[in-house]
């Protein structure tokens, strides 16, 4: 258990030994945690504690840019921080600044990159191995400028095959919907005709009662003898008559004519609506034939009102419409994709010619590193074919064989290659892909398993090279490569009346020689075996 640790790590070369179970593992998951990785709470032995992991890096100018575009504040030392709760939730930090998970990721990705011996079965991934030689050719901008140009085809093609797939479905029913179309659209549909014609109807049906109650009012207004208009009219001359012996008999004459005239003008409206009220029988047909030829519609189309009918005539033309410009599109779009393709050929081939180019150089420098580690046959191959079947990362695909015999062919790494020629095979390659992109910090986690003698000193002096320019860090459990550290840090347990807690500090040149020796003869240290750690170590 890690109850507080703080550590310091210098640049160059830098060595972490220690006894099977010494807690190396517990290490290597909280630099996991800050780097990225989700958590695991099962190892939090502190279950009702905040758990807190803090890293502080020199990222250098490289990463300059996924600061600024994620709008986080760059500086020369650059913090990361995860803080998981006692519940398990977890957050993260990047120079105080709450991040995501990917972004944290991504950062981290660019800072550390931890090799572990399990990681050697990437050797036998092809998008492993496209990712090697991507790096090695040193074609990040083509390959971006690629990716642009395959997701724009990847859009357009799957755009076409929906416009495809669509108008063939489309085309089937397009008799049909064509029928149907012209059934709705010969119908003349109006929006609110249906109020009127049933307030029609109710009128044709009550059309005796209506021309009956007008003639009726019209009568009692106009009749000769004795209507309301010519009594009305009588009264009217006998208040003019009086109107000059009489003042107030005036006013009443004037009221009294502009009610005959407004009863006059009444009179005649309802003489000409008697005569209009009358509807022919051919007319009262043609309306109940429109009423029927409206409901057997909606009921033919399953829909409650009349604008309904409109709504499903429009949609059947817009499908209709959209058919008839459907091969026109589909052409359009296809010249597009053939356009995008053409582009993508080109840009794949730029890819290829260059990684072509880079595999040259990377099998000599493999196997030259190789015959260095004591694989003098070693023959290894990167073989990259250019095909017609694109993907992210061009239309290259890529296998690395090897052979350590003379005898034996080139074969896949799976198939031919021990556990300790994978080992030292990684290393090559990890150590040219770490050039290439300039990674600040390497940490090789027991990747020297499988090794031991002169090519575990061998190991050794290929990640003290590595670390010209850089921070290395091995966990290991060979003295030779313990040996050629600039630091040395053990990792050791400390027990209390309480509990067992996994420690770490650096060794001072002393107790290097004891532990070196240790690592050399096991539990006892003879005379021989500090002897032997003080030649390694050259003091």
């Amino acid at each position: 258990m890690i109850d507080h640790l703080e550590l310091e790590f210098s640049s160059g070369f830098i060595t972490i030994t220690g006894e099977t179970g010494a807690g190396k593992s517990i290490l290597m998951g909280a630099l996991s945690l800050i780097l990225g990785q989700r958590v695991d709470t099962s190892v939090l032995k502190l279950k009702d504690a905040k758990c807190i992991v803090e890293g502080t890096f020199k990222p250098g100018e490289r990463l300059r840019n996924i600061f600024e575009t994620n709008d986080l504040d760059f500086e020369q030392l650059t913090t990361l921080r995860r803080e998981i709760s006692p519940g398990g939730k977890s957050r993260a930090f990047i120079n105080d600044t709450p991040v995501n998970l990917p972004l944290l990721k991504e950062v981290g990705k660019l800072l550390v990159d931890i090799h572990s011996q399990h990681q050697n079965l990437r050797l036998n991934d092809h998008l492993y191995q496209m990712e090697v030689i991507t790096h090695m050719a040193g074609v990040e901008k083509e390959l971006s400028r690629y990716r642009d140009t395959y997701s724009g085809f990847t859009e357009i093609t799957r755009e076409l095959e929906q416009v495809i797939k669509e108008t063939s479905a489309l085309k089937e029913e397009l008799e049909y919907m064509q029928f149907q179309f012209n059934e709705l659209q010969s119908a003349h549909l109006v929006e609110g005709e249906m109020q009127e014609l049933e307030a029609d109807l109710q009128r044709a049906e009550h059309d005796e009662e209506i021309r009956s109650a007008l003639f009726e009012s019209s009568a009692h207004l106009s009749a000769e003898s004795n209507g309301i208009l010519d009594r009305l009219r009588a009264s009217l001359s006998q208040l003019q008559k009086i109107a000059l012996l009489y003042t107030p008999s005036k006013e009443m004459a004037t009221r009294m004519e502009s009610v005959y005239i407004e009863l006059k003008d009444i009179t005649s409206e309802l003489e000409l609506e008697a005569g209009k009220a009358g509807m022919e029988q051919g007319e009262l047909e043609q309306l109940r034939e429109r009423m029927d030829l409206l409901f057997g519609l909606m009921q033919k189309h399953r829909v409650q009102e009349l604008d309904e009918l409109i709504v499903l005539r429009n949609k059947l033309g817009d499908k209709i419409e959209d058919l008839t410009f459907s091969d026109e599109k589909i052409g359009q779009l296809d010249q597009e994709r053939s356009a995008l393709l053409h582009t993508l050929e080109q840009q794949a081939g730029i890819l290829h010619k260059k990684r072509a180019s880079a595999a040259k150089e990377m099998q000599l420098r493999v196997e030259e590193q190789l015959q260095q580690l004591g694989i003098p046959n070693a023959r290894f191959q990167v073989e990259l074919e250019l095909t017609k079947v694109f993907d992210a990362n061009g239309s290259d695909q890529v296998r690395f064989l090897f052979s350590a015999n003379k005898q034996l062919s080139l074969e896949e790494i799976s198939r031919v290659a021990s556990g300790g020629e994978v080992s030292r095979l990684m290393l090559c390659i990890k150590s040219m892909v770490s050039d290439r992109k300039g990674m600040p910090t390497l940490i090789f986690d027991e990747i020297d398993a499988g090794v031991s003698g002169e090519i575990a000193d061998k190991v050794g002096g290929i990640m003290d090279h590595l670390a010209k320019g850089r921070q290395v860090m091995a966990i290991t459990h060979l003295p030779q490569v313990a040996s050629r550290g600039a630091d040395h840090f053990v990792v050791y347990k400390e027990d209390t009346s309480d509990a067992t807690y996994t420690r770490i500090r650096k060794l001072q040149a002393d107790e290097r020689i004891n532990e070196i020796a240790r690592m050399l003869s096991g539990e006892e240290v003879t005379e021989a075996a500090l002897s032997n750690a003080r030649e390694l170590l050259r003091f």
